[in-house]
């Protein structure tokens, strides 16, 4: 079966699945790239969400005062 022939139940599945687990109309869903779902629905948390470390914070306020 060609990778096409899938394309159509797979997002099916994940739109209602963000649907389901995000609250997502299906503009939103249709909207994302395949990054932000993925970002969003992965068990581990993206680098870029961590929260700042006190020095991290501390260089941002003595360069932006």
């Amino acid at each position: 079966m060609a990778d096409d022939a899938r394309f159509g139940p797979g997002a099916r599945r994940l739109a209602g699945l963000a649907g389901r687990l995000l609250g997502w109309r299906p503009a939103e869903f249709w909207a994302a790239t395949p990054a932000e779902l993925a970002t969003i629905l992965s068990p581990e948390p993206h680098p870029a969400n961590a929260p700042l470390s006190r020095a991290e914070l501390q260089r941002m306020m003595e360069r932006d005062p």
